[in-house]
């Protein structure tokens, strides 16, 4: 195994067409739509990144994807029912900024019955509803978990832990941004940067970016201000936008 080596976005243009032609020639009649995704399918590709492609089957049993080396390059190719793969596009989850903007990038490499055009259509069609489902959910499950973890290193250390528990704050503030917005990041290199640049925000949310992209996280007390200061921010931000959080005492069934 060598590891990555420099290639030119048409050397990689060029294998893509090969592994589509070969998953052609194995599963025929099979298939449905290839495509490529990610930063290929952008055109935003680095001399080292990855081949991406998704291939439509019309019948399957289960979804698999393979994922392999040659040496120099690396590739993963994803085989998913064309229902599956539906379904997927139209789920919201926390992390849809990062992982759904797959569905408004694919690149048609064999696409005969325009299918990934309907799924384009489909991903861009969600109900608002899901997604502010999704911005509750993130607050209840991630960020006031985080916050208590925030508190007891405060009270109780240890702070080894408070730089990758900003990078985590500071992460799923961006994906609730994105979430309201229904805004997809490029690349997970690329979430804060992005975030940031939308005007919409909770105003806390930049100190701590900031914070967290520049390296500055030595100093424990100032973790805790910067963190604190944004779920506060974070607070009054989704009070605004009607984002209610339903408080219960009891199980809430």
């Amino acid at each position: 195994m060598i590891g990555p080596r420099k290639k030119t976005s048409d050397e990689r243009m060029q294998i893509a067409h090969s592994i589509a032609q070969q998953v052609l020639a194995k599963y025929g009649g099979n298939v449905r739509a290839i495509g490529i995704y990610g930063s290929l399918a952008r055109k935003s590709d680095g001399p080292f990144s990855d081949i991406e492609l998704k291939c439509v089957c019309h019948q399957l049993e289960h979804s698999y994807s393979y994922e392999w080396t040659a040496g120099d390059w690396k590739a993963e190719v994803n085989f998913d029912q064309a229902e599956v793969i539906i379904e997927e596009a139209i789920t919201v989850q926390e992390d849809w900024p990062l992982t759904n903007g797959k569905f408004f990038d694919l690149q048609p490499l064999y696409d005969p019955s325009g299918f990934f055009l309907e799924l384009k259509d489909k991903a861009a069609t969600v109900e608002n509803a899901r997604f502010k489902e999704a911005i509750c959910k993130t607050i209840i499950e991630e960020m006031y978990e985080y916050m208590g973890k925030l508190r007891n290193i405060a009270v109780q250390g240890p702070t080894t832990f408070l730089p990758i528990l900003a990078m985590k704050i500071a992460m799923t503030g961006a994906m609730i941004v994105g979430l309201h917005h229904r805004q997809c990041y490029t690349t997970s290199a690329q979430v804060l940067p992005e975030a940031l640049a939308i005007d919409d925000q909770p105003h806390g949310l930049k100190a701590l970016a900031e914070m967290v992209m520049t390296g500055n996280l030595t100093n424990p007390q100032q973790i805790i201000a910067a963190c604190e200061n944004f779920w506060q921010t974070l607070l009054q931000w989704t009070a605004e936008k009607g984002y209610q959080i339903k408080c219960s005492k009891e199980i809430p069934w």
